[in-house]
């Protein structure tokens, strides 16, 4: 990216954070954060629905169409055909720029806005897409008392809101620069989960880390099959495949679930946002441990995930589950109050046999002992654990703690885990530290090349991982530098007797200094 860009993105994220903050007054900025995703959301797919079917009228020999300016009832007899392609349809009147045109003058803007969003939902009825639009805008309630007491003062905010939206440059669709939308709406999601601490950080992967993730899972090809997080959050982590290898190098799609109903609303949207159409991913809303929605589609070629750590689950409370085909093979279950092993064990189960899966673990994973212990040895005998990454402390929102990364891959070249010792490789930035594009790629080329290095990697086998009680902190097999000063005895004790001297001189000197005093003082007393 051109230095220009990226000073012009970097001022459009500073005026987007302004004006979300500017707006949302005395609204928690957590709460608010659906007003202004929602509506940069309804900008999007009013322009990008408008930029595409001007697009065909216009190859199609009419230069001067608009869609925007078209009469509704003249707009209708496109309606199926471009719902099939699209996923939806928005007439000309409900698309965002005719509804703000209009909106200071609106008496009844949040039945407006609430109309126009029930109809963009409910265009998707009965379709292959009705279940990636619905629900979307539910976040998005225009007659809450949060915007304010009275439908006025509401529709007074609103009118704002759609003016500092519709104000954005976020170019347009036929200069290819689409990203803008979904760069905007990841930047906010980052400002949102920041300002939130530990609610923001359960459901946002910082970039950086997402990226490494995705290129982990990745190396070696240029394209793959599905991709799958089995705790989507807010989509972060999936959306980068298509920024590593390019959407249209993911053939068959991104899959996704979600446990939180306003989270599994910010992936869908965020999906969108980044031109992912309603064909190419299938996120599903529900419990993945218990209620995993992908079935029909796994195996997963690639496979990422942040889950949420050391959270409760059913685990031997439910008897179905120790003969669930995921949890099984390990002869027992990860513990009722830690499921995160539980996860390992769900995307182990569904990673396809040439597949990589990144996962992002609480530490206590690797040397807890109990259930713990038992899965990891399942683990390790099985050679289905290929690398382990210690990363370095404060790269999450909401928590300060040391993270690490499991590989797991079900072909592996060796009998070996590969231990890397990412613990230094970060830059400190504003109040986090950051994984720089240089510290990633020292990561992943260690990753990639699979080889000792001393103080940073180590190969360990199998044999020996299994003499160590399965124990697979990297603490435990890559030896820290030590960065202490050497310090010549010799010279340390000749300078300690320098001092003791001196301190025996100035000490004599003060001694002399205070007798001279008292004699003075004596002298003193007796003439007087």
């Amino acid at each position: 990216m051109s230095a220009t860009k990226e000073a012009q993105r970097a001022e459009l994220h500073k005026t987007i954070w302004r004006i979300a903050n500017d707006l949302r007054g005395s609204v928690d900025g957590w709460d608010f954060k659906s007003y202004v995703l929602g509506m940069l959301f309804y900008r999007f797919v009013s322009e990008n629905l408008t930029s595409y079917l001007n697009e065909a009228e216009r190859a199609a020999g009419d230069p001067s169409f608009d869609y925007g300016r078209l009469a509704d009832a003249d707009a209708e007899f496109g309606r199926e055909e471009t719902v099939s392609e699209k996923g939806f349809y928005i007439l000309p009147s409900e698309l965002f720029v005719n509804v703000r045109a209009g909106a200071a003058q609106d008496e009844n803007l949040n039945e407006t806005l609430e109309r126009v969003f029930t109809n963009i939902e409910a265009s998707a009825k009965g379709t292959a897409s009705e279940d990636d639009l619905k629900g979307l805008f539910d976040d998005l309630d225009v007659n809450s008392s949060k915007l304010g007491a009275t439908v006025a003062k509401r529709n007074e905010k609103l009118v704002k809101l759609l003016d500092a939206i519709g104000d954005l440059n976020l170019g347009s669709f036929s200069d290819n620069t689409i990203d803008t939308f979904g760069d905007a709406y990841e930047y906010l999601m980052q400002m949102y989960a920041s300002s939130a601490g530990k609610s923001g950080g359960e459901y946002y992967t910082p970039q950086e880390v997402s990226e490494l993730l995705a290129r982990i899972t990745v190396v070696g090809k240029t394209r793959v099959n599905k991709v799958y997080d089995p705790a989507v959050g807010s989509g972060s982590l999936l959306l980068k495949f298509a920024k590593v290898l390019g959407k249209e190098n993911v053939t068959d799609g991104f899959y996704g679930q979600e446990i939180n109903l306003t989270t599994y609303n910010l992936a869908r949207i965020n999906m969108f946002l980044h031109d992912i159409n309603y064909e190419k991913f299938d996120l599903a809303l529900g419990d993945t441990l218990i209620d995993p929605a992908h079935w029909d589609d796994e195996p997963f070629e690639a496979i990422v995930s942040n889950p949420p750590y050391s959270i409760k689950w059913d685990g031997d409370a439910n008897p179905l589950l120790i003969n669930d085909e995921r949890f099984a093979p390990a002869g027992v279950l990860a513990p009722k109050s830690k499921a995160d092993l539980a996860f390992t064990m769900h995307i182990l189960s569904w990673l396809a046999v040439n597949g990589t899966a990144a996962i992002v673990e609480f530490p206590g994973v690797l040397y807890r002992g109990g259930a713990e212990r038992k899965i990891r040895k399942y683990l390790i005998e099985n050679n289905y654990v290929d690398t382990v990454i210690q990363l370095p402390p404060d790269l999450f929102f909401g928590t300060t703690i040391a993270t690490c990364i499991i590989v797991l891959k079900k072909s592996k070249k060796d009998n070996s885990v590969l231990f890397i010792d990412a613990s230094a490789q970060f830059v400190r930035a504003g109040n986090k530290n950051k994984l720089s594009p240089t510290n990633q790629q020292t990561i992943l080329d260690a990753f990639t090349q699979r080889i000792d290095e001393e103080y940073f990697a180590c190969l360990v086998s199998n044999e020996d991982i299994a003499a160590n009680e399965y124990n697979i902190a990297v603490s435990s097999y890559v030896q820290p530098e030590d960065t202490r000063e050497a310090i010549n005895i010799t010279e340390l004790n000749a300078e300690i007797e320098r001092i003791v001297a001196r301190q025996t001189e100035l000490r004599t000197q003060i001694d002399a200094i205070v007798a001279d005093l008292e004699a003075g003082q004596s002298l003193e007393e007796g003439q007087s």
